[in-house]
């Protein structure tokens, strides 16, 4: 038995490792879409005017609060989502560690972290970086080897079989609703009821897709290399001459006009490419492949009752909110709504309460009483 002082200061020590963490995780967040080392500068700095920033300056939460929330050299703001990273990642290492305690929550610590990157990186930039889908997998599968009790496992091979399926389960299952996904909603069609200016500008290695007043990387069209932009054009601008009208189709290595054709090396030279159009076909995904690898990793610490869990939970939380914001915004909010951040807090359902909300929904099903008895063991 644990005594009273030693139980406080382990909850103490966890919640300034939750907060230690939560600021490394904000380095993360921050560096890792843009393509800056983790190592190179070792230190924080400042992104408005590159200050290196002094220890005293970076303490979690307490810094912000003492700075109000600003730069001490140029008083650029900081964002608040700074210190709610860290009280985040705090609360959730206290959470598994009440729950669990060891040996499991250190390993759902590893979890949880990647959850709470993955969620704000995907928030900023619709993307997860392999770093943490393919890179967390690859950990999942360490750590059920290593402690096979995480899923319920007697033995090492046991937990990382157990480990692989829930992999598999993740990846294959969501693999297979992208894939139904594009069959169904792959081509957007817009019609105008006038003629609309088409224009593609930029460097040939960053184009963009100007298409009446909204301007777009061209990159984001071509998930696959079977995606298309087709266009009925009116007429055709392209290297100083103007074709008459036709189809226009672009592709990932380049674009065709009838018979003729020009790669994407050769766009620098030829645009801007102007037309006048009365119809265009644009490629989408239901959603990004980072989703998928995501689920694997998901899958690849919880098994793959938390994989589905986890998709199923963070489906129907998804819809809430997403029908939620169409009616507050009426239907014009826009753009385009990751799906991550819904496959990580269904994940932190699992971990919260998952096995127990499935039971009282067996429960439920059946019409079974006393049903607050029954011990429930995760995540079998």
């Amino acid at each position: 038995m644990i005594n009273p002082p030693a139980a406080f200061f382990s909850w103490i020590a966890v919640g300034l490792l939750g907060l230690i963490t939560g600021s490394f995780l904000n380095a993360v967040i921050h560096r890792l879409p843009r393509g800056i080392s983790l190592l190179n500068p070792r230190r924080s700095f400042c992104p408005g005017c590159e200050k290196t920033i002094p220890w005293h300056e970076n303490l979690p939460v307490a810094s912000w609060i003492l700075l109000r929330g600003r730069c001490s050299g140029c008083a650029m703001p900081i964002a608040i989502r700074y210190p709610l990273v860290e009280l985040l990642t705090a609360g959730l290492y206290l959470l598994a560690w009440g729950r669990f305690g060891l040996p499991l929550a250190p390993i759902l610590w590893i979890l949880l972290s990647l959850l709470v990157g993955a969620t704000f990186i995907d928030f900023d930039h619709l993307i997860i970086p392999d770093e943490i889908t393919i890179g967390g997998t690859a950990v999942g599968f360490l750590c059920a080897t290593l402690i096979p009790q995480l899923l319920g496992a007697s033995s090492w091979w046991e937990g990382l079989l157990l480990s692989a399926l829930g992999a598999a389960v993740g990846y294959f299952l969501l693999w297979g609703v992208v894939e139904l996904g594009k069959l169904a909603f792959g081509r957007r069609r817009i019609r105008p009821k006038e003629s609309m200016a088409f224009e593609i500008t930029g460097s040939d290695s960053d184009p963009s897709l100007k298409l009446g007043e909204e301007s777009m990387p061209l990159a984001e069209f071509f998930y696959r290399e079977s995606d298309r932009v087709e266009a009925s054009c009116a007429w055709l601008e392209i290297d100083g001459e103007r074709l008459e009208s036709g189809t226009l189709t672009i592709g990932c290595a380049g674009l065709s006009y009838g018979a003729r054709e020009w790669t994407i090396g050769d766009l620098e030279d030829a645009m801007p490419v102007r037309a006048e159009v009365s119809e265009v076909v644009l490629p989408r995904e239901a959603m990004g492949f980072g989703d998928v690898k995501f689920l694997a990793c998901i899958g690849a610490f919880l098994g793959w009752k938390g994989a589905l869990f986890s998709l199923f939970s963070g489906s129907m939380i998804g819809a809430v909110i997403g029908l939620a914001i169409m009616a507050a915004t009426r239907g014009r909010s826009g753009g385009r709504i990751p799906f991550g951040p819904y496959l990580a807090l269904g994940a932190l359902l699992w971990v919260a309460a998952g096995p127990e909300i499935l039971h009282l929904y067996g429960v439920w099903v059946r019409g079974e009483a006393g049903f607050f008895l029954s011990p429930v063991r995760f995540p079998v």
